[in-house]
């Protein structure tokens, strides 16, 4: 017994200073986890640059990387985060920026959070534009900024969108209605052809010349009113500098004047091909894409609607924004017709096609 007990006394002795050493191993390791993850919750992967200041000067190369359906290029920053994509044949750019939230409470408890930015390029990109002097130029004044985009654009026509004036009096921006009825100021019903609807320079209230030196002058009901395509040529053309054509035809560079023209046209880039049956796929689409939607108004499944993609909402619902008869003119709420993309809504149904410009 004398000889075993120093024996028992040397092994406890020995797993003693295992039980200290091995929490040891684990206080340390939980202290340098604790640091690292203090570290990557204090400082995001991606932190937007401040306004007007451009690429920071800290944020070290931007790398571009090609990926397809439809073929584009994404930006990436050093941290692997995507801040910008440009798809080819396509002037819509989507950056990524401060967050912002899009609303319309009088009509649906939806919103619209997003990081993404919609800009037009000077020109239509293409695979290694990325090099051109006027790209660098331009993505270092767009990068970060605030100023006013696509999307924050669109909402300057909703129900109680405050109104803006040129310095020549022309009221450019403030709550829209649809196109008014097709009687005169006196009651009586129009001879002729049916009226088409409202378009940008009826909103206006001016007479616009376009590229083809065709006029168009406004009537004096249609103030401040715009149909579907009307509002999409006021936020695109008008607002953002996009050219317009005066009519439908094929001819000229511009936006057309018809939802159906602009479907079947040739600009941009179709990222849902236009069908006669609802895609049975959406994940494609990026903020800032028109939409295009069948309607019973149309027949022989033309074309009857079109709309501006938001992106998904607070509850995962693809959502966008259009001028419709049913709700008085443009919205992102629900009266009239639920604006989504998904469900058994009548706009979900009726999707036949997306275009990026």
């Amino acid at each position: 017994m004398k000889r075993l007990l120093p024996g028992i006394r040397r092994f406890s002795l020995t797993r003693n200073a295992a039980l200290f050493l091995v929490t040891a191993v684990l206080l340390a390791a939980s202290c340098v986890l604790s640091v690292q993850f203090r570290h990557r919750t204090d400082h995001p992967e991606a932190s937007p640059a401040s306004p007007g200041a451009g690429i920071p000067a800290g944020s070290g190369p931007l790398h571009f990387e090609r990926i397809g359906n439809p073929a584009r290029t994404v930006v990436r920053d050093r941290h692997g985060t995507v801040i910008a994509t440009f798809t080819d044949g396509a002037r819509t750019a989507v950056l990524t920026g401060p967050s912002r939230t899009f609303a319309e409470p009088r009509t649906t408890d939806a919103q619209v959070v997003t990081k993404s930015w919609v800009r037009l390029l000077p020109e239509a990109w293409a695979r290694g534009a990325e090099q051109s002097d006027w790209f660098k130029t331009w993505l270092r004044s767009r990068l970060g900024s605030r100023d006013p985009d696509i999307l924050a654009t669109a909402f300057d026509y909703i129900a109680g969108a405050p109104a803006r004036t040129t310095a020549a009096g022309v009221p450019y921006s403030g709550a829209a209605r649809y196109t008014p009825g097709t009687t005169s100021d006196s009651g009586r019903a129009r001879q002729g052809k049916p009226r088409m609807g409202s378009d940008f320079y009826d909103y206006l209230g001016i007479p616009w010349t376009f590229p083809d030196a065709v006029t168009r002058r406004p009537e004096k009901d249609r103030s401040r009113s715009v149909d579907s395509s009307g509002y999409v040529r006021l936020v695109y053309g008008y607002r953002s500098g996009f050219p317009l054509n005066s009519r439908d035809s094929p001819a000229g560079s511009g936006l057309q004047r018809t939802p159906d023209a602009i479907a079947h046209g040739r600009l941009g880039v179709p990222v849902i091909p236009l069908t006669d049956r609802r895609p049975a796929v959406i994940q494609q689409l990026q903020p800032g894409d028109l939409v295009f939607f069948r309607t019973r108004e149309l027949p022989g499944g033309r074309i009857g609607h079109i709309g501006i993609y938001l992106g998904l909402d607070t509850a995962d619902h693809p959502r966008f924004i259009s001028s419709r008869k049913s709700a008085g003119g443009p919205t992102m709420g629900d009266k009239g017709g639920t604006s989504r993309l998904d469900g058994d809504g009548y706009y979900a149904q009726g999707l036949r096609a997306a275009r990026r410009l």
